[in-house]
């Protein structure tokens, strides 16, 4: 996906009153300010109680297709145009206690409301993106691919974070 496509997509969310946080390789490329490689879909965080505004929303830009993937689940599905734009959905619940719900009743990854309140930057758009510590440790836990090598030095060297242990 393009930088553009990014921002356009995000403003027409924002402007339908949707809550997308960005998340993925365009999330370390939005905190690091500039883009640094190529993106193959566009991660965003958004809560739960939004989706049905969120598939109108990103249907009437032709991203109607769900895209199985080996892992789907009800909180985490990718939507596609059949071309080049895919955005992998990651839906969460917002806590009492403010923090995050994410995942199953009975599996739930709880986390810090402020892991999905950095800051950054697509093509000069300021967006909402995950924090980069929290950016890094995403990138954890599966097998590492050369382009989460590229993220997380990337941004472990611009923000003073460690590199995690198993990118050692």
């Amino acid at each position: 996906m393009t930088g553009q496509s990014v921002v356009a997509l995000l403003e027409a969310l924002q402007k339908q009153g949707a809550h997308p946080c960005v998340g993925g390789g365009w999330s370390v490329d939005a905190l690091l300010g500039q883009q640094t490689r190529e993106h193959s879909d566009l991660d965003l965080w958004l809560p739960a109680n939004e989706f049905a505004q969120l598939i109108v929303i990103f249907a009437a830009r032709g991203i109607d297709r769900i895209l199985p993937w080996g892992d789907d689940r009800p909180w985490n599905l990718v939507l596609h145009d059949g071309a080049a734009r895919r955005v992998d959905l990651h839906l969460y619940e917002s806590l009492p206690d403010e923090s995050i719900h994410y995942g199953s009743v009975t599996d739930a990854y709880i986390f810090p409301a402020a892991a999905l309140e950095g800051q950054g930057s697509i093509g000069g758009t300021l967006v909402r993106c995950e924090a980069p510590e929290w950016a890094v440790r995403w990138h954890t836990g599966y097998p590492i691919r050369d382009i989460d090598r590229h993220d997380v030095s990337r941004l472990c060297t611009t923000f003073g974070l460690e590199v995690p242990e198993t990118y050692g």
